[in-house]
């Protein structure tokens, strides 16, 4: 929300977006993220064209880390379950668009709102080193040309 990205759910999911849940959860901008829900990963690849921009995948299973992924505005970033990550027929089938968070060896995996977040953030410091984003004079990110009355 914070960094203007949209999401995108896939089926089946492994928590509820139901309103009792959200508002347990905190999650009191749910509303303005919207968030487009799709019944299977078949119906993302549809609905979504993430080949238009680019796809990433995240896994433990590679050792590619994402700092050698070039993120550009538009991109999709696809998170499994928390607790089992994407499938791996999924993994199979998209080769060169996986990408890991490196941890210390003995560690499984990251939280995955922790992994989304750093993620996120790493596409934002790659846009803003190619000029495609920027921080205006209140610490806020916007088109690079945006900031240049800064």
């Amino acid at each position: 929300m914070a960094t203007g990205c949209s999401l995108h759910l896939i089926r089946p999911l492994g928590f509820s977006t139901g309103e009792k849940a959200c508002r347990r959860a905190g999650l009191d901008y749910w509303p303005r993220l919207a968030p487009t829900e799709h019944e299977g990963f078949e119906e993302y690849l549809e609905a979504a064209r993430p080949w238009v921009g680019g796809m990433w995948l995240f896994t433990t299973k590679c050792s590619r880390p994402v700092w050698d992924a070039k993120l550009g505005l538009g991109d999709q970033l696809v998170f499994g379950r928390e607790t089992a990550g994407l499938p791996e027929s999924i993994l199979e089938r998209y080769p060169d668009r996986l990408v890991t968070l490196p941890m210390v060896p003995g560690e499984r995996s990251l939280n995955l709102a922790t992994a989304v977040c750093a993620v996120v953030y790493e596409g934002i410091r790659q846009l803003a080193a190619a000029g495609v984003v920027a921080m205006d004079g209140d610490g806020r990110i916007v088109r690079a040309e945006s900031a240049e009355g800064r």
